[in-house]
């Protein structure tokens, strides 16, 4: 066809935002960002240390870079993010929303502390980011992405994780309505529903619970497909959700496991 033209995940000449990008997914996915050709990346977390580091091997890299230290529970700081891209690079062509909280709680033990913190983070952070986005988006006329990272438990999830999965069961419809809402801008935003993952994080998790030395040997061999998922399963599916690959996907929450609604450990 003569009006067939082929499309690549390049992200050449573009600026994003990544939450979480001091370790583990986050940090992965903006490494991988920046090797597809990223004009611009913005690092955020909470750990300076870590994110400066990342922030320097970026700018390293050919992609200018900065760190923005960041508690997604506090608001202003979630609008501090997007403040000081636009001050840096003035525009934005994707968010990608990876940080997140999964402290365990049951139905029973959970406070009502934990229940609104994880809401913060995982919730209202986003949403937050989400429209500070897609308004300099609007404003500079830029045809935008957003990706939001979810979790296989938000079709319901362990009791143990009951607080988390509500979090990011609402993250979810919250994807699917600004999708709606933005359509007409143009600006796309798509969810990933991740299975069980290994990062430095969970490892944290897992010792915190009390699983031995070895859990991760343990994890894997419960797997269908022998491992946890990596951050290299995951970040090749974020950027070509941001990449004009994926220029005709908006609403989409796309399930990236190796297992269907579950199981997950206690």
């Amino acid at each position: 066809m003569s009006d067939f033209v082929l499309t690549n995940d390049r992200l050449d000449d573009k600026v994003f935002i990544v939450t979480g990008s001091t370790q583990g997914l986050g940090e992965f996915i903006a490494r991988r960002i920046a090797h597809l050709g990223a004009q611009g990346i913005v690092v955020c977390g909470r750990k300076t240390n870590q994110g400066e580091q990342v922030a320097a091997e970026l700018t390293s890299m050919g992609v200018k870079s900065i760190f923005v230290k960041a508690d997604l529970a506090v608001e202003a700081d979630c609008r501090t993010i997007t403040q000081r891209c636009d001050e840096t690079f003035g525009r934005v062509d994707g968010l990608v929303n990876a940080a997140g909280l999964s402290s365990r709680g049951h139905l029973d033990d959970t406070t009502v502390e934990l229940w609104d913190k994880l809401f913060k983070v995982n919730t209202r952070a986003p949403f937050i980011l989400m429209q500070e986005t897609a308004r300099i988006m609007k404003r500079e006329g830029i045809r935008g992405s957003i990706v939001n990272i979810i979790t296989m438990g938000a079709y319901g999830g362990p009791p143990v994780l009951m607080a988390y999965c509500s979090s990011k069961g609402a993250l979810s419809i919250l994807t699917k309505n600004v999708a709606q809402t933005l359509l007409t801008d143009h600006i796309r935003v798509n969810g990933i529903n991740i299975g069980w993952m290994e990062t430095p994080g969970e490892h944290e998790v897992q010792k915190a619970a009390g699983q031995p030395e070895n859990w991760l040997e343990l994890a894997n061999a419960s797997r269908p497909f022998g491992r946890l998922l990596h951050p290299k399963d995951i970040a090749p599916m974020v950027t070509y959700l941001l990449s004009d690959q994926a220029q005709m996907m908006t609403g989409s929450i796309i399930d990236l496991d190796q297992t269907i609604h579950g199981p997950y450990p206690d």
